[in-house]
């Protein structure tokens, strides 16, 4: 019968596979990269098993590793927040989680009250922002982004798959537009994703007019609101169009999913509460899965 691993190797290699990054999940735990590399090494010798696939610049789990990954993160979150309830001074957890502003109130919110029916001993500090970048990383444990993940110096999981589609009111729901028509429609532009119209397009085969009447807003949620209201025409991504019409939203969804390279990354943060902090990440990745 295999012996149950070290709890110190276990803690290094839940650090390594959350950051992929032995010197981030190093100087996150206060070791040397040395040790915590012989920690993970040790591990995967017990385990007569590979747990990362090395190569030059580059660290990724191997599927083995994936699975061991959430089902130790998930473990120690639980002996965490166990010994904090029963022997903390204070036994309600605060974790502060940012998230882009679109993401906080078209999916995030309307998921919350299931994280806290199932850890009623964490206490959410939503906040958000619209442009990332220019937010600084003090005082938040968690912090999600959607982009591509390519944040200098700044280590990004990727947690989800995206694809955008068309809204418009609901009440044109009904109504065949051809792509011709819908280039004399008033179109909703986001920024920050001013290729999304361009890339929902040329998945069909058709380029965007020039000269089209169109809106530019600085968030999804103005996006949605001014197409419920018959103002023109949308692309978005396809969980806020879904979450934007399960929350009474009058618009509909007019035109066929198509993926996008754009996604939901869990960026480093800090961990004042390490406890809350796993429990609300592994939370993330199984909402965002």
């Amino acid at each position: 019968m295999l012996k149950t691993p070290n709890l110190i190797w276990l803690r290094s290699f839940e650090y390594a596979a959350r950051y992929m990054s032995f010197t981030a999940a190093a100087k996150e735990l206060g070791i040397t990269q040395t040790a915590l590399s012989l920690h993970v090494r040790s591990l995967e010798a017990q385990l007569g098993c590979k747990l990362f696939t090395r190569a030059a610049r580059n660290l990724s789990l191997t599927e083995v590793g994936q699975a061991y990954a959430f089902s130790i993160r998930r473990a120690l979150g639980e002996i965490d927040l166990s010994t904090t309830s029963l022997f903390g001074a204070n036994h309600l957890q605060e974790v502060t989680v940012r998230v882009p502003i679109s993401t906080a109130t078209l999916f995030l919110a309307h998921k919350l009250p299931e994280f806290t029916r199932n850890h009623p001993e964490v206490s959410v500090r939503l906040v958000s922002n619209i442009w990332a970048e220019s937010a600084g990383h003090e005082n938040v444990d968690v912090e999600l982004r959607l982009g591509l993940g390519d944040w200098e110096d700044l280590p990004a999981k990727k947690i989800s798959e995206e694809s955008i589609v068309l809204i418009a009111a609901k009440s044109r729901s009904r109504q065949t537009l051809s792509f011709a028509e819908l280039s004399k429609e008033p179109l909703i532009q986001i920024l920050g994703f001013q290729d999304m119209w361009q890339r929902y397009l040329s998945n069909f085969g058709v380029q965007r007019a020039e000269g089209a009447s169109s809106y530019s807003v600085d968030t999804t949620i103005a996006a949605v609101d001014i197409a419920a209201a018959g103002g023109g025409y949308a692309v978005v991504l396809e969980r806020f169009a879904h979450t934007a019409i399960e929350t009474g939203r009058s618009i509909a969804i007019v035109g066929d999913a198509v993926p996008i390279e754009q996604s939901h990354f869990l960026v480093r943060g800090q961990t004042s509460n390490a406890a809350a902090k796993r429990q609300f990440e592994t939370w993330l990745e199984s909402t965002f899965a």
